[in-house]
């Protein structure tokens, strides 16, 4: 049982990396397979406004630095590579997870792969990122105060992205593939009720070009039915298209739902195998934003830690030190239901 770590977690991002540095502070000794892209989507993100303690904004990269360096300070340790396979143990077993043909065993293990936004693959999407193309209202509206905006999409993430757009720019166009759309009657109401969003349909985006100073100048759209292109000029436009969950190697391991993302029990982040826990994106199709999921992060790795404590058949390592976070958690009783 000696190379048998004490917890691995998968991924890395708000979520990832927030549980490492819990489950450090508490002398667990986390290994983080953080995978090849590490630091999760605020890897892709310009400006973060609207996360606690960066009065001054930070752009996401700088944050997911210093997320992990703080990680690192306490004791983490990592392999920038992708965790390609999870086998659970049985009957008490560690549990075994893969990068190719490298096999690392856990006690615990923590999934924080997060979600990737669903991407409409046209010309110029990928090279304006961040420098007028977005997949985040919530996150980037701001920056577009008295502009002209577009929203991609037709479920009820588009109709909720452009009503919150739509309070900071000049004009906000939904430019759906459909005339119908997927989102709900309230939603769609709510939408057409506000005086600065326009519907544009049948139509699709064929490419977005960028202007003489590299950003974003206007989207080339074309309508479905009769081919017709137009040139729609803008500022930002936001992709609304829905998500995936990066829960691959996982399904059929633990539950999943329609979507792919991970189910847990109540409101915990414990899933329905014993040690495996989730947290961050791959369980969030709701909110999804940098601080809930480092909340979620935190709660994976209490969730772990008690785990630990409370299956001796799954040794822990000597009794807590000092005062950190989790040693001042003995008295939770949040995993006696999986021993």
């Amino acid at each position: 049982m000696a190379n048998v770590e004490n917890v691995i977690i998968i991924g890395s991002g708000p979520a990832g990396y927030t549980a490492a540095l819990y489950t450090a502070r508490a002398n667990l000794e986390p290994l983080v397979i953080e995978g090849f892209m590490w630091g999760g989507l605020l890897q892709q993100t310009t400006d973060v406004e609207n996360f606690p303690g960066y009065p001054e904004g930070v752009t996401g990269p700088e944050m997911m630095q210093q997320l992990r360096d703080q990680a690192e300070r306490f004791g983490t340790r990592f392999i920038t590579d992708n965790a390609t396979k999870l086998e659970p143990g049985k009957d008490g077993a560690p549990h075994k997870v893969y990068i190719e043909d490298e096999v690392y065993e856990a006690r615990a293990v923590i999934l924080s792969m997060g979600a990737e936004h669903k991407k409409l693959g046209v010309p110029g999407e990928e090279e304006l990122g961040g420098r007028g193309v977005s997949y985040c209202a919530t996150c980037d509206a701001a920056f577009y105060k008295d502009r002209t905006t577009i929203i991609v999409g037709g479920g009820d993430s588009a109709m909720e992205e452009a009503i919150f757009l739509a309070k900071f720019s000049s004009k906000v166009t939904i430019v759906n593939r459909r005339d119908e759309f997927r989102a709900s009657k309230i939603m769609l109401d709510r939408a057409r009720a506000t005086e600065n969003i326009e519907f544009l349909t049948p139509y699709v985006v064929d490419e977005f070009v960028a202007g003489d100073s590299g950003v974003l100048d206007f989207a080339r759209v074309r309508h479905l039915e009769t081919g017709e292109t137009r040139e729609l000029p803008m500022s930002g436009a936001f992709i609304a298209i829905g998500h995936e969950p990066q829960s691959e190697i996982v399904r059929g391991i633990v539950p999943t739902d329609d979507g792919g993302y991970v189910l847990t029990q109540g409101k915990s982040t414990r899933t329905d195998v014993a040690g495996i826990f989730a947290a961050g994106d791959l369980v969030d199709h709701t909110y999804r934003q940098a601080v809930t999921a480092a909340g979620s992060g935190c709660m994976a790795a209490l969730d772990a830690e008690w785990y630990l404590r409370d299956n001796p058949a799954v040794p822990t390592p000597a009794a807590l030190e000092g005062d950190g976070d989790l040693a001042e958690a003995q008295w939770a009783p949040a995993a006696v239901e999986q021993r």
